[in-house]
């Protein structure tokens, strides 16, 4: 499996700010822009919405709420509807990552655990919980399939740029994993990267591959440089090939890269979405 060295590195410290409604929200865990560029559109910790995907041509926002499911907002805003918050009799107790394939409008998601939920994910990593889920949404037929289950902490998860396959973050193992949906291997999974730390969200950059948040690293000191990994990029073969720092202060949860060469930082702990620009 690819190694989990950086090719090259580049320092996030000085990062624009742009500050949420104060005294309202708070922690914009997941960023998404819709299908006419305008944004960034934020979830607040305050509801625990773990993930947002826009379908670009339809302009419905899916949201992965931790705690009442997958969910979707219409065109324009409003209050957003319960689409799935159980699977097979069993509950979304811990709803995390959304993906919407542009093409079939289909929507791939995770649950983290049929255990624990949001408030106790650190028990999710100390107990090595394996029941967590990755699913298919057909928003034409409202059906549900099951596309893996037994996993180890499904966090984040993102659909290739080729539409083959979904790359899917494992938190506890600090892995990443690639289920195939199309092809001679569709139904299997196998393992993508080794990671440096703890992942959260998985977002496509702009050449194939793939930024991936962490939340801290394997091995982080609290003391010592107030320096350290927040996100590494992946490319589309598994290898790290660069890597993003910064303050200790920061964890971000999901990194946005758009094509005008700004690259937002969503965070469950900050009043803010921080924006930065390779130097």
């Amino acid at each position: 499996m690819p190694g989990a060295l950086a090719a090259t590195s580049f320092d996030a410290s000085r990062s624009q700010q742009l500050p949420l409604p104060r005294g309202t929200v708070k922690g914009p865990e997941s960023v998404a822009f819709d299908g006419q560029g305008q944004g960034p559109y934020s979830g607040s910790r305050c509801g625990r919405p773990l993930g947002l995907r826009f379908n670009q041509k339809s302009g419905d926002l899916y949201v992965a709420d931790a705690y009442k499911g997958l969910m979707r907002v219409a065109p324009g805003g409003g209050e957003a509807t319960v689409l799935v918050n159980q699977v097979d009799g069993f509950p979304l107790r811990f709803t995390n990552g959304v993906d919407v394939d542009q093409v079939t409008g289909q929507v791939y998601f995770t649950d983290s655990s049929m255990n624990y939920q949001r408030s106790q994910h650190e028990m999710v990593t100390r107990s090595g919980d394996s029941t967590g889920r990755l699913m298919r949404y057909d928003p034409r037929t409202s059906d549900v399939t099951v596309l893996q289950a037994g996993m180890t902490y499904p966090n984040g998860v993102a659909l290739s740029a080729d539409r083959t396959h979904l790359v899917v973050a494992s938190t506890g193992p600090c892995k990443l994993l690639r289920h195939w949906i199309k092809g001679v291997n569709a139904g299997t999974s196998e393992p993508f990267a080794d990671l440096p730390g703890y992942p959260d969200n998985v977002r496509p950059d702009t050449r194939g591959g793939y930024w991936v948040a962490l939340h801290r690293e394997k091995n982080e000191f609290p003391f010592g440089r107030d320096s350290h990994r927040l996100a590494v990029r992946v490319g589309n073969d598994g290898k790290i090939v660069e890597e993003m720092r910064g303050s200790k202060k920061v964890r971000p949860t999901e990194i946005m890269e758009r094509s005008n060469g700004k690259i937002y930082l969503g965070s469950v702990e900050l009043p803010y979405v921080g924006v930065v620009r390779r130097k």
